[in-house]
């Protein structure tokens, strides 16, 4: 089994010296950079140097994509003014690796450059402990531009870019967030709430229906016309007429009468007395019904009675649903928290090495790349049954210096049943694998923590910060007939060492 470093794939050179960086930052140096250690083509400090035949040396991956199309002519020697056509060309078959000048590079004195990092070292250490992983390193929103903390890039994206993206929780269109208020005014999914009978969540599609069948909603009586004042709700109109049945005919036969006294006086005019039986009719009528209201309002009283029993009874066993109701909410949740702890355990390792099979990776990594979900957690292992609490996070479309490029993978420390009886912080060496299906040439890389780093100290929420390896696996091993991807499943391994627990 072949140890692969977590860098970019190149038949023609061995991993050890491949690189997909370009030049160290002359600024992390403390001291003054030599002409010497600086790259031809970068300019920066030489990252795994390579020396061409004419002398001049460069780092690994400036000089690979200089010669990517083939030899080519090299311009610092035509800017000193010593071109040979014969040594003057950079071609990767006959440069070499300049293991003195990276053994001297390796020993310079190295400092973080970033605001308030204390770190400091050999230049060695700086590109294989503190390079890329300072929580103090800043870097730009791809969204809004701002320059924000590595260690605080999560929480940006998620909850303080004013150029995220968002996707409407109602009606699933997606839109920026400085929209979102204007959005929510138009939106037809949008829940509304009926001001006259209270209801909630009513789509803004079917508001107005809504308004025109609430019963609650009110309106004037039909008979406001001869004086009914009333305003009644919509699903009460009929009650109100069967109730008011007696005013309201009072209020017809004063009309009424108002009428014939108007006709009496126009029949003093010379009108006809064809006018004055008529209003007689509708008075005899209106007599007739008022008699017919009285007792119909006797048999009114009797259903309302009948009726305010079965409402009461009515409420008596919706009371008894609700209870029920209740009840079986319970059983469920308690039902769904069995099932979780039953998932769990299904995976839950105590030795400390944990295999994690990862299925549908195809859709996982487009949810990835299309920012719904850029980073995955596995479930939890341990060290021992009452050991530490773990877990693994993945981010399939890679994150930090490994976005679009890498799968990053992390190791979290989270907060465990048993931490009070645990050595702190957290100090045990780790190794994280992606398996070989073929199980030859397995990508492996390892750490040992930095016990100064909130990651491995005691836990005080529900996980740490993550630390891990953004350059964990080139995506391009993920392409093609990859034997790391198999039936479109991948498998990460962790081991922890138990040695000293």
């Amino acid at each position: 089994m072949i140890l692969l470093i977590c860098a970019m794939a190149r038949p023609s050179l061995p991993s050890s010296l491949d690189s997909t960086l370009p030049g160290i930052s002359r600024e992390v140096l403390s001291v003054s950079m030599e002409p010497k250690y600086q790259c031809q083509q970068c300019k920066e400090i030489l990252r795994k140097p390579f020396q061409a035949q004419c002398g001049h040396r460069f780092c690994v991956f400036c000089f690979k994509q200089l010669t990517s199309s083939g030899p080519i002519p090299c311009k610092t020697c035509r800017a000193e003014g010593i071109f040979e056509e014969a040594m003057s060309m950079l071609n990767i078959a006959v440069a070499f690796p300049d293991n003195a000048a990276r053994r001297e590079i390796d020993s310079l004195p190295a400092k973080c450059q970033n605001d308030g990092c204390s770190w400091s070292g050999t230049l060695k250490e700086y590109e294989g402990q503190h390079e890329g992983r300072c929580d103090f390193e800043r870097v730009k929103c791809e969204a809004c531009q701002a320059l924000i903390l590595v260690s605080e890039k999560d929480r940006h994206n998620e909850r303080e870019c004013e150029a995220r993206t968002l996707n409407c929780k109602y009606c699933k269109v997606t839109f920026n967030f400085k929209e979102i208020k204007a959005h929510d005014e138009i939106c037809q999914k949008f829940p509304m709430q009926c001001k006259d009978c209270g209801k909630k969540k009513i789509p803004r599609e079917k508001f107005q229906e809504h308004i025109k069948s609430c019963a609650k909603s009110k309106s004037a009586c039909q008979f406001s016309e001869i004086g009914c004042r009333a305003v009644v709700d919509n699903g009460k109109q009929q009650e109100h007429e069967q109730t008011s049945m007696t005013e309201h005919l009072h209020l017809m036969l004063a009309v009424l009468s108002s009428v014939r006294l108007r006709a009496e006086g126009a029949g003093e005019l010379g009108v006809g007395p064809g006018v004055q039986q008529k209003v007689t009719a509708l008075e005899n009528i209106v007599c007739v019904l008022n008699r017919e209201v009285e007792r119909s309002a006797l048999t009114l009283e009797a259903l309302s009675r009948q009726h305010r029993l079965d409402q009461e009874k009515i409420e008596n066993l919706s009371n008894k649903v609700r209870q029920l109701e209740q009840t079986l909410t319970m059983r469920d949740l308690q039902l769904a928290e069995s099932e979780q702890s039953l998932r769990e355990l299904q995976f839950c390792t105590y030795d400390g090495v944990f295999i994690w099979k990862i299925a549908d990776f195809s859709r996982r990594r487009q949810d990835a790349v299309g920012g719904r979900a850029p980073a995955m957690f596995s479930p939890a292992f341990y060290s021992s049954k009452y050991g530490y609490k773990m877990c693994l996070r993945l981010y399939l479309n890679g994150d930090g210096t490994g976005r679009g490029t890498h799968l990053s993978l992390f190791f979290v420390v989270m907060r465990g049943k048993y931490d009070a009886l645990l050595k702190w912080p957290f100090s045990q060496k780790v190794t994280l694998m992606l398996l070989d299906q073929n199980n030859r040439e397995h990508i492996i890389d390892a750490f040992r923590p930095d016990v100064s780093s909130t990651s491995f100290q005691r836990p005080i929420s529900e996980m740490n910060i993550a630390s891990g390896c953004p350059l964990f696996c080139p995506l391009a091993k993920l392409a093609g007939k990859s034997s790391y991807l198999r039936d479109d499943t991948i498998f990460i391994k962790a081991i922890v060492d138990l040695t000293g627990l």
